[in-house]
């Protein structure tokens, strides 16, 4: 099978290196790619959201499956080109990747549903939200509605902080993802885990889970990123997590897409809320998330490209697959500055020298004369396995400090949280 994967990401670069172990993959291609999957494939310079492009490409290159990595590239439609040109796609169609694209969206279908969600108020103007916080009372939790690369939700613990996030969103005219619409919610208690499941257009499979740390600092400080780390699997949750997920997330999620006549087909993520109750969903995303990819990646084990295909028919072959039983833990390395700013890095080296058991994905980047260029932000994902989560944890940081000596001084451009799997998230 040759496998196409659209995307530029370090979860790109995840998802390239498990295909590429498929004993069904015969070679993979990555659109547009970065440095790590220019080492180990093939990159087309092709932007990911460039549908038509692509699949002028994948048409010459006899591409059998298409695998898609971000959600900008859902909501662009990508998905809809592929399949319009009978090509076998793993990723859904752009309408229902509304389930990530517009929170308002998703709240709306869990509210129409039945699915377990925080109760939430819809804004259109900072007139209308300041009537609504004006009865509001304790935290709220603030969501701009479409896309914006993790930095569209602020955690507020009372009403006035609310209020001037709504002020400064809607004053500056800047409200991320663009648009006009907010979604005010309560904030819910107890315990975040991530649930990814594997959709063929009918039903959903529970996949795997794991832990990430949205918050850019040490003991969930300081702003919302796209991710500075994440374990698997999660500790301090039930041992039938996945089949309380399947009878009361999934089921009723594809219950409510086949009535209104959606086909999901892809990955869907389950951002959860473990409450007293619980799994109650915080958000959906349309694809596999971005650091915890990184860390699934590594257990895997089995046909992976057997199972996406299968999916992508819609008939999916979840046996095709299993896990390791050991703990994967992942550390990101970012530029100083993010998520505020992502500043380039040039001139990095390209082979990391890790040690065994040790796996380096990058983000955003470029290879050329031998050295990597990075755009900045999120720049390399370290990740390592352990029979258990501390041995894990011992073996990830020690990869930090690997590629800091690597890196010479470059490091000092670049900061990570130094409590992934020490302590569960909070926020």
């Amino acid at each position: 099978m040759r496998i196409l994967v659209i995307g530029n990401g370090a979860r790109e670069d995840a998802l390239a290196w498990r295909l590429a172990q498929s004993p069904s993959c015969e070679a993979v291609f990555v659109a547009p790619g970065n440095a790590g999957t220019a080492l180990r494939h093939e990159n087309w310079p092709i932007v990911a959201t460039e549908g038509r492009a692509l699949v002028a490409r994948a048409k010459d290159a006899q591409i059998d499956l298409a695998v898609i990595g971000p959600e900008t590239a859902i909501a662009a439609g990508v998905a809809d080109r592929f399949r319009e040109a009978n090509i076998a796609t793993f990723g859904p169609n752009r309408s229902a990747g509304r389930l990530e694209s517009s929170k308002i969206f998703a709240k709306r279908f869990m509210e129409r549903h039945g699915v377990s969600t925080a109760k939430a108020r819809i804004v259109h103007s900072l007139a209308n939200a300041e009537r609504v916080l004006d009865d509001w009372s304790g935290a709220c939790v603030v969501k701009a509605d479409g896309l914006a690369a993790g930095k569209g939700v602020v955690v507020t613990p009372d009403v006035a902080t609310a209020r001037a996030v709504v002020r400064e969103w809607y004053g500056s005219g800047r409200i991320p993802g663009g648009g006009s619409d907010v979604l005010l919610e309560e904030k819910l208690d107890g315990r975040e885990v991530s649930v990814f499941a594997l959709g063929d257009g009918k039903r959903f499979v529970p996949f795997a889970s794991a832990c990430d740390y949205k918050r850019a600092g040490d003991a969930d400080t300081g702003p919302n990123t796209g991710g500075m780390g994440a374990y698997s699997p999660p500790f301090g949750f039930p041992g039938d997590l996945h089949d309380i997920v399947r009878e009361r997330i999934l089921e009723p999620v594809a219950r409510g897409l086949a009535a209104e006549n959606e086909r999901y087909v892809g990955a869907l993520y389950c951002g959860l809320m473990w409450t007293a109750d619980g799994p109650a969903v915080i958000e959906f995303n349309a694809r596999f998330g971005d650091p915890e990819t990184q860390v699934l990646m590594p257990r895997v084990r089995g046909d992976f490209a057997r199972a996406l295909v299968s999916a992508a028919h819609g008939a999916l072959e979840p046996d095709s697959i299993s896990f390791a039983d050991d703990a994967c833990v992942g550390v990101v390395l970012a530029t100083a500055d993010y998520p505020r700013t992502s500043t380039p890095l040039a001139g990095l080296p390209a082979v990391l020298g890790l040690s065994e058991g040790k796996l380096a994905f990058w983000g955003g980047s470029t290879l050329r004369d031998g050295v990597v260029d990075s755009k900045g932000g999120r720049v390399l994902t370290l990740t390592a396995l352990g029979a258990t989560l501390a041995e894990a944890r011992a073996n990830a940081y020690d990869a930090v400090d690997e590629v800091g000596r690597r890196l010479g001084g470059a490091a000092a451009s670049l900061t990570y949280r130094r409590d992934i799997a020490a302590l569960p998230p909070t926020a």
